[in-house]
């Protein structure tokens, strides 16, 4: 692969802070009425705390991969290498749904922007939807330059997010009844299938609120020192993120009633002026919707190099391979994607579009690579590692009774959606292989 036409620029703190802009977003504050609700009361906790656990196994998956093959594309180099001579079909396969989950991803975050925007300002639907698109097109605006200065944009962005959520936690503790944040119902730990659907629809919505937690491994042609670099960066992002989202949880249980937050659509702008003013709740939510953009930022990024990696190594659309000939980085990539999400902005909602990013990536992407790192191991056990996952099998094997747990607890029809990317996949990939057989063999 020509990943040496990207630069080394990166530091572990400016991947780190990449990361962690992407893990929040707009995500936890959107999705906080809803996991909320599904489990009726404190005991939502569990799936935060499912979420978290995940994102550390999953997470450890990453980090040896990407450690080991730190170039630019992430999922599509792991595959590739941990599945031998099916690598380039489980590759190409990765890579047409990132072209229709990708944009998705970064269409939820500027829907999200929009809905939230609404608690400072009255929009109605289409005005919201015009909102969506503008700010895809700032991100992509905002992208289209080297990647030394996105590091130092990226720094200032994550400053502002952790500002916040301290700030978030701490308001809370003159205001806090630790009654109330910990108590819980009588019939709270019935195992009813009926509390397994609500733990699983809720933890698909923490998982989305943690997903970003690889980001770095998109990035890994220009981290530097990644055999170092890149574990680092998604243990710090996901354990910092961790003990920020459940402080938010917990805080916010212990200011307002359970019914109160999973009735509300701007749960913490509730929070803030509950215990301020409707001044300060503004400017929270001011904050807020820079959280949502440093987000979008993040995942804009790492989402542009995914496709140049499949290009340049004659997988994909030659096109996608072209990087900006002064400042150095794929921009046909970026402004493709950019137009895919401005368009998907326009047509969604942000619900639909949250359940359908999970289930479609876990088969593929998740679950393909925890699988496959077990068969590389017992494959080629004496293999370098320039890291190795603790403990191992134990934390893949964990990862993949997660996932299947709350791929199974999706709605049927994102199910059939995500069964129809891959049949859809393989189909192009037959007609692909055969018609381009210079370009991948």
């Amino acid at each position: 692969m020509e990943q040496h036409q990207l630069e080394r620029g990166l530091s572990l703190t400016q991947g780190t802070a990449i990361n962690m802009i992407d893990m929040v977003g707009i995500g936890p504050f959107v999705t906080l009425p809803f996991i909320v609700g599904a489990m009726k009361g404190q005991q939502c906790i569990i799936a935060w705390l499912l979420g978290a656990l995940l994102a550390f196994m999953d997470g450890s998956i990453w980090a040896e991969m990407g450690a080991k093959w730190p170039h630019a594309g992430g999922s599509y180099v792991f595959l590739q290498k941990l599945y031998g001579k099916y690598g380039k079909m489980f590759a190409f396969l990765f890579i047409w749904q990132t072209t229709i989950q990708a944009p998705l991803v970064i269409a939820s975050g500027a829907i999200g922007f929009s809905q939230y925007l609404t608690y400072l300002v009255h929009l109605t639907d289409g005005e919201q939807k015009i909102v969506s698109g503008c700010l895809v097109i700032l991100m992509v605006l905002l992208l289209y330059r080297n990647i030394k200065t996105v590091g130092k944009i990226s720094v200032i962005l994550w400053i502002i997010t952790g500002g916040t959520f301290l700030w978030l936690i701490g308001s809370g503790f003159g205001s806090f009844d630790s009654k109330q944040a910990f108590t819980v119902s009588k019939d709270a730990w019935d195992l009813t299938p009926l509390f397994f659907v609500g733990l699983g629809q809720a933890s698909l919505k923490t998982v989305y609120s943690y997903l970003g937690y690889y980001n770095v491994c998109h990035l890994g042609a220009e981290i530097k020192e990644p055999e170092r670099n890149i574990p680092k960066a998604i243990f710090i992002s996901i354990a910092g993120i961790a003990v920020l989202y459940l402080g938010m949880q917990i805080m916010v249980l212990g200011v307002l009633p359970w019914q109160t937050v999973a009735a509300s659509k701007f749960p913490i702008s509730l929070y803030f002026e509950h215990i301020y003013n409707s001044g300060v709740a503004r400017f929270a939510t001011s904050l807020i919707l820079i959280i949502a953009l440093s987000s979008l930022f993040s995942v804009t990024l790492g989402y542009s190099r995914v496709p140049y990696a499949a290009a340049i190594d004659g997988n994909f659309f030659k096109i996608f391979g072209q990087v900006h000939p002064t400042k150095r980085f794929p921009h046909v990539s970026l402004l493709i994607l950019g137009a895919f999400a401005f368009v998907f902005s326009l047509l969604f909602k942000m619900q639909e579009v949250i359940t359908a990013i999970v289930t479609m990536r876990i088969i593929i992407q998740f679950l393909g690579q925890a699988i496959g790192i077990i068969i590389w191991h017992r494959q080629k056990p004496n293999e370098e590692r320039p890291y190795k996952m603790k403990f191992f099998p134990i934390p893949a094997i964990i990862a993949i009774a997660v996932w299947l747990f709350i791929l199974l607890m999706s709605p049927g029809k994102y199910i059939l959606m995500a069964c129809g990317v891959i049949t859809s996949g393989l189909i192009l990939y037959y007609f692909w292989h055969r018609f381009n057989k210079p370009a991948v063999a």
